[in-house]
């Protein structure tokens, strides 16, 4: 019974694992980036330098909103913090003479625009591990939430699955074909084993009001009465027309600070700027705490005196709060930040390695491992695409940011096309070339692409690597060194397959019968 029970078991981590295998490695690698989402926005953005501080950026801000955009309804200004350097700004306005609608700038660290290079930069990533793209997001998120539920059912059968478990911990074979593709899958998914579990789990918790709307819809009249009494928005109040300055914000962010015990505001909203209604709202940076999310303090905006504080959250609301801090990993240092990161690299390979492993275990099934089924052949140029295409598609969206034109007309979009660009040139060449030559060259060009980052990074500005080096620049030296890891691993793959005798064709008795006669 036991046995029969394990056996189930691996099938159903074999086929739950394969399913959306693809999409969860494009998803895992794309987390896991996001993990460092502000430094790879810093390093794609090389123009901006130095440092401010939130009172000093939200001044800056309120000046530049206040020339800008003197009628708008809203400013919501975005701090910077000890990763990012920048201050974000959106505004909505009713005013056509304003832009009129949502508009958006940057701002460095001087208060000046930022004009120079437009990029999605790391964002892009960010988003794109549970939004997708070219799709609409609410399909994107229910594709995703179907892939993470599938992982979970992997996961936890897989823990099922091995008997060995504790063994599997300390056993990796280089060298050896599938088995050493198994001891890949193993290690990568014993090793960081609670991370697996606590990511994909708390990944199905920040979109549970999605994907489980029945509790809201059978206590609330609308999805937005109940966030308003979960979050205690405040009624939107019309403009008196009475002309008011506001208040010096200094003393709020104090305020707010101190209310806060010394947490640090992350952003600022201001309701019907210019007029004796407006309302400053402060909201406490989502990294003060594993927990923090949405705590508010709200000022009078003509005189700076609290008005309204955001209402406690209640065990289910704090809960998911925890579930997302965990998940994104806001508030870790650097320490932990790089263990979030490492942990995900793990899972990567995991499913990396899983697909792979699915092919390499039935080659030798195969009745003819020559001319293998349609089936077979689909995943195995699937695999080539998700891996060696996505893999390459990220390198050239790097190098997209420093090689298109400043000026061009829709280029942060088209960073980004030049990732999905890049994944469909694979795509064609799987179907064109015979899949061991195919993989063997898409390997050495995914190296090349990442090699290419750093030298291109030199050529184009004046933070390369040993200027980076030099003057301590971190975060530049840092990508870069992680760009050149990258192409190495890569590079180290293409030996392997290349210098790995191609399988022998192994002919079945019974087709070696059908031959002779």
């Amino acid at each position: 019974m036991k046995e029969s029970l394990r056996q189930s078991m691996a099938l159903f981590h074999t086929w739950s694992g394969l399913v959306f295998g693809w999409l969860l490695f494009a998803v895992f690698a794309t987390g896991t980036a996001a993990y460092f989402q502000e430094e790879i926005t810093r390093w794609m953005q090389p123009e901006v330098h130095g440092s401010v501080d939130d009172v000093t950026a939200a001044e800056n801000a309120l000046d530049f909103l206040g020339r800008e955009a003197p009628g708008a309804k809203n400013w919501f200004i975005t701090l910077p913090n000890n990763r990012r350097i920048t201050t974000q700004l959106f505004w909505r306005s009713d005013d056509p003479s304003t832009g009129g609608g949502y508009n958006s700038a940057d701002l460095d660290p001087s208060g000046a625009k930022i004009t120079t290079r437009a990029t999605s930069g790391g964002y892009f990533l960010y988003r794109f591990h549970f939004d997708l793209h070219y799709m609409p997001v609410i399909l994107a998120r229910y594709l995703v939430g179907i892939a993470a539920m599938f992982m979970l059912v992997a996961i936890l059968s897989g823990v099922i699955t091995h008997k060995k478990i504790f063994k599997d911990f300390f056993t990796l074979r280089l060298g050896k074909g599938q088995r050493s593709w198994l001891d890949a899958h193993n290690v990568s998914a014993v090793l960081a084993l609670p991370f697996h579990l606590m990511i994909t789990f708390t990944g199905l918790v920040t979109l549970a009001v999605l994907y489980m709307p029945w509790g809201i819809a059978a206590n609330y009249a609308s999805p937005s009465s109940f966030y308003e009494s979960a979050f205690a928005t405040p009624p939107e109040v019309e403009r008196s027309g009475n002309p008011a300055d506001l208040a010096p914000v200094e003393e709020m962010l104090s305020t707010a600070e101190a209310h806060w015990n010394g947490a640090r505001p992350g952003s600022i909203s201001v309701s019907n700027p210019g007029d004796e209604t407006a309302v400053v709202t402060i909201t406490r940076a989502a990294d003060a705490a594993i927990g923090a999310k949405g705590e508010t303090l709200a000022f009078k905006g003509a005189t700076g005196e609290p008005i309204q504080e955001s209402l406690p959250k209640g065990p289910a609301l704090q809960t998911q709060s925890v579930m997302i801090g965990l998940h994104a990993g806001r508030f870790a240092d650097w320490g932990l930040r790089w263990l979030y990161f490492l942990s995900g690299i793990g899972g990567t390979i995991m499913v990396g390695s899983g697909l792979v492993m699915w092919t390499a275990k039935r080659r030798s099934r195969l009745d003819n491992p020559a001319r293998p089924h349609f089936g077979f052949r689909l995943v195995e140029r699937l695999n080539l695409v998700a891996i060696t295409g996505f893999s390459a598609g990220i390198a050239n969206y790097f190098l997209a940011n420093r090689l298109l034109p400043l000026t061009m007309e829709g280029r942060a979009e088209w960073e980004v096309n030049c990732l999905f660009l890049t994944l469909a040139a694979v795509a064609l060449l799987s179907v064109l070339r015979p899949i061991r030559k195919c993989s063997i060259e898409m390997l050495s060009v995914t190296a090349l692409l990442y090699l290419a980052v750093p030298v291109v990074n030199a050529v184009t500005t004046n933070r390369g690597l040993g200027a980076s080096l030099l003057n301590g620049d971190y975060i530049f030296a840092g990508f870069d060194l992680a760009m050149l890891l990258l192409a190495s691993l890569f590079a180290y793959a293409t030996h392997k397959l290349r210098s790995r005798q191609p399988a022998v064709v192994k002919t079945r008795p019974r087709m070696a019968a059908e031959a002779r006669t």
